[in-house]
């Protein structure tokens, strides 16, 4: 495997009893990338996220972590790789401080390997993290109770989370949905930083306009199918996506 690629995705297939959500994808992943992956609802971007974050098992074909097959391994295993995303709808710890769901990711096996198992005040690390993605420290917003917290901060600590385990490949899905403009606005700079900073990337978006201004390449999934890749401007001049988009009479 070319040893500027981070993940190779080769003849995936997903049934599910006789449907077929995903057939015949394949992609590969650079190091350092920003990927956007989109498509039309019940397209299959998920599917295609939860095969390769170890949540659902391939029918068929191969995916190449670093040079190593993935291909069906539990999730807590991909994540120990270095793989982490986020979740299209939030599901904190509601009960809990917004800081203190932050402890199952920094007590994770990946974490205390990196780290060589001492990481000093885990409160303060959290707090740290929240303070990255937007959390006003001053505001007290990060000792509030998760359940009173809106969407854009939900939004915030599920990308915390991801970060706190250290990844090499993250994957958001749908992180801007919901979110104001000005929230979106606020969120792109964390991204850019984490790709900056040499972390690989996969976003689902349905937020097209504020994708394309940051995302390298676009895969584009219709009925499960590859259907376009390639810059934005480019992919978006296809019929096959202006169909997928538009319908028929585009």
């Amino acid at each position: 495997m070319d040893s500027t690629l981070q993940l190779r995705v080769t003849g995936l297939y997903k049934n599910f009893g006789g449907v077929q959500a995903i057939r015949d994808l394949s992609f590969d992943l650079a190091r350092g990338e920003l990927m956007g992956l989109i498509g039309p609802n019940g397209s299959g971007k998920t599917t295609a996220v939860n095969l390769i974050t170890g949540f659902v098992k391939p029918s068929e074909g191969e995916i190449i972590y670093n040079g190593k097959n993935i291909s069906g391994l539990p999730p807590y295993k991909i994540i120990r790789m270095g793989i982490a995303r986020t979740f299209q709808m939030v599901k904190p710890f509601y009960q809990l401080p917004a800081y203190k769901n932050m402890i199952i990711p920094l007590y994770s096996p990946r974490v205390k390997k990196m780290i060589g198992g001492k990481y000093g005040d885990r409160d303060a690390v959290a707090l740290d993290l929240l303070e990255e993605v937007g959390f006003e420290r001053d505001a007290f917003v990060a000792y509030k109770s998760a359940s009173v917290l809106p969407q854009g901060y939900l939004k915030r600590l599920e990308l915390a989370k991801a970060i706190a385990l250290q990844p090499d490949l993250i994957i958001l899905d749908e992180l801007f949905s919901g979110l104001s403009l000005a929230e979106v606005a606020s969120i792109v700079p964390i991204i850019e930083k984490l790709q900056l900073a040499g972390k690989t990337i996969i976003m689902i978006e349905h937020r097209l306009k504020e994708l394309f201004r940051i995302a390298d390449r676009v895969v584009v999934l219709n009925y499960g199918e590859k259907i376009a890749e390639g810059n934005a401007a480019d992919v978006m001049e296809s019929d096959a996506v202006k169909k997928a988009y538009l319908g028929a009479e585009a």
